[in-house]
């Protein structure tokens, strides 16, 4: 079936070709005006202020594009792994990833937590793995469930609780989406004649182009990712060339601190670095739910964390490579005081022209970066509820651009304190969900047989009440508070590392909560039988 044609039956199916496939295919329309409905038969056409959005679904559809909001794709309706396959998955994560918003989160190793060059790669590679792992394994539930990762969450927190995950879900993604255009847009008017493109026209022209792919839906984005590697890949291996002779290799911007505040530095640019690649985990299966629900979970789970590895690795090196010249550059040093996008400018500078051109093309690469969280949030926003599901895809996709297109223009000026402080506070609730996800499955709905229903995605009835999960996640909540070290706050255990505290917020976040919900859990399920 086609990316975006609801499971409707006994509705006329006509042969068809997709993007994402091979062979022709059995499409079923959505229904018969060509929309999705939901689960009380109601379209978008129940507000009149949709209605030319309800055309242009209509449009989507017959082109064979995307209308499809949060609704199961059922197992008929799964294109095949004959054609690239889980080679998609790999290409997909490193395209999203190898881009320059990882390059400015690398910088900080340095530049903010006085790492040397050694530390910072070290600290960064392995935070970064152990993040990849959650993002992997929530990769494989895309085939099986044919869910979206805010519908699969219902399964684990209940219909009611899930809106709260669903509203700090929707604050990740519009967050890093709002880095990335930042960015974006510090790149493009750093390389423009005297700046003379403001940095708040580079946000609005990256906002703008991923809107564009994201609108046409799951085929568009696939296709886009599949090719946008290559040119982001070419353009940064440039700049690392170029810049990498004035890497600092050797200095150790630490070694005026005691050791007990460079531990709690690396233990805090370790979580922040998790927390980037762990953040993914909200969206993991949302991009792979037409895959076959056969597919294997250990390839997908294997591909998944090479790809995110491979382009996570790779742009943090850069990264923090750049982070280490600014000491000893008075060129970069000024760069980074302008922006973090300047002094990625800057270190193709020796290029002239051409390394203008590699700039842009780095500027607009974070287009990859950004339009996956843009589609993701245009389907979480449906999970809120049956009103919001009325509302088709395309509508919450630009509602989410402009969001994050206003807040970039007012933050921009603050794009180091965002990454701080927000990336690491982001990765607190995920690293709780993640617990809660994993007891849910591997003791509840394996070990004790309780199994999945996953035609109940849209039945708060035969879903978990979610008491259980709720009161694990606040407690997980009180142990990462206790245990955080940010900019603006340092929780009574983590001071007790250092000058300025060590992160212990993800890692006694999850095991609180893993603590508390077996019990609770078992209890609940006595007690209300669901």
């Amino acid at each position: 079936m086609f990316a975006g044609q609801d499971d409707n039956p006994g509705i006329d199916r006509t042969a068809s070709r997709d993007i994402e496939k091979i062979a022709p295919v059995l499409a079923p329309e959505t229904s018969p005006d060509g929309l999705g409905r939901d689960a009380g038969g109601n379209t978008a056409s129940s507000i009149p202020f949709f209605g030319p959005f309800q055309n242009f679904e209509r449009m989507l559809v017959r082109y064979n594009l995307e209308s499809r909001g949060i609704q199961r794709v059922l197992p008929a309706h799964r294109h095949t792994t004959d054609h690239l396959g889980f080679i998609q998955v790999c290409m997909l994560w490193v395209s999203i990833n190898l881009t320059a918003n990882n390059i400015t989160l690398g910088m900080l190793g340095p530049a903010v937590f006085f790492l040397s060059f050694r530390d910072s790669c070290l600290t960064a590679v392995f935070g970064m793995l152990i993040g990849c792992l959650p993002v992997a394994y929530i990769a494989t539930f895309g085939p099986r469930s044919g869910n979206r990762t805010m519908v699969l969450t219902r399964y684990i927190m209940g219909w009611w609780p899930t809106k709260i995950i669903v509203v700090l879900t929707l604050v990740i993604l519009l967050g890093y989406c709002l880095i990335d255009v930042v960015v974006a847009g510090q790149i493009l008017s750093a390389v423009s004649t005297n700046n003379s493109l403001s940095i708040v026209v580079g946000i609005i022209i990256t906002g703008i182009l991923a809107w564009i792919v994201t609108t046409f839906g799951y085929s568009v984005f696939h296709q886009y990712q599949r090719y946008a590697w290559l040119p982001q890949l070419i353009a940064n291996m440039i700049l690392a060339g170029v810049a990498g002779p004035r890497f600092d290799l050797y200095s150790d911007p630490s070694s005026g601190l005691d050791s007990r505040t460079v531990a709690g530095n690396r233990l805090s640019f370790f979580s922040l670095c998790l927390a980037a690649a762990i953040t993914y985990s909200e969206t993991g299966a949302d991009f792979f739910v037409y895959y076959p629900e056969n597919s294997s979970k250990t390839k997908m789970f294997g591909v998944t964390v090479i790809g995110l590895a491979i382009s996570f690795t790779t742009m943090f090196v850069i990264g923090i490579g750049l982070g280490s010249g600014i000491a000893s550059s008075r060129a970069w040093s000024d760069a980074y005081d302008t922006s973090q996008g300047a002094l990625i400018v800057e270190g193709l500078r020796p290029l002239g022209s051409f390394g203008s051109f590699c700039s842009v093309v780095i500027a607009l690469g974070l287009i990859s970066n950004l339009v996956a969280p843009t589609y993701a949030s245009g389907i979480d926003w449906q999970v809120l509820g049956h009103h919001f599901e009325k509302v088709p895809r395309v509508v919450w996709n630009t509602f989410s651009v402009v969001i994050y297109t206003v807040c970039a223009i007012a933050g921009r000026a603050n794009l180091a304190e965002i990454f701080t402080n927000f990336l690491a506070l982001m990765g607190y609730w995920v690293s709780i969900w993640i617990a809660i996800v994993l007891e849910e499955h591997i003791i509840f709905r394996k070990f004790l047989g309780l199994g999945w229903n996953w035609d109940a995605w849209n039945d708060r009835h035969q879903l978990p009440l979610g008491i259980a999960a709720l009161v694990a996640f606040v407690v997980g909540w009180v142990g990462a508070i206790l245990c955080m070290a940010q900019v603006w706050y340092i929780g009574p255990i983590s001071g007790l590392i250092g000058d300025y505290g060590g992160d212990l917020g993800n890692y006694v976040g999850f095991a609180w909560a893993a603590i508390v919900y077996a019990p609770l859990r078992w209890f609940e399920l006595r007690k209300f039988g669901r």
